[in-house]
């Protein structure tokens, strides 16, 4: 399915892409063949084929996700550069609210 020099156009256009003329003859010549190809896979028959979440073995990955005690507030600000009244103290970003 060959594109035309319009298509490819539109696509940089959508894209935001401001393409020399070479870079668009290159990617039309490289869309089309990606086209071509999705046209070849939907000629597959995939019908006796499982659906798929992913490609991954779907065991091992990670632990069991059960609820268990948490840092206490002073193990977990103890390393803290600044605190507050229990919390993080950072600097502000954007100025101060006096400003």
């Amino acid at each position: 399915m060959p594109l035309n020099p319009t298509e490819v156009e539109h696509i940089a256009e959508l894209a935001r892409l401001d393409l020399s003329p070479r870079e668009k003859t290159r990617f039309q010549k490289q869309l089309s063949s990606i086209l071509d190809y999705v046209e070849k896979l939907k000629s597959l028959d995939t019908r006796n084929i499982p659906a798929t979440s992913s490609v991954l073995p779907t065991h091992g990955s990670a632990r069991k996700d059960e609820p268990r005690e948490g840092l206490s507030v002073e193990d977990t600000l103890k390393n803290a550069a600044q605190t507050e009244k229990g919390q993080f103290k950072v600097p502000p970003i954007f100025g101060s609210r006096d400003e």
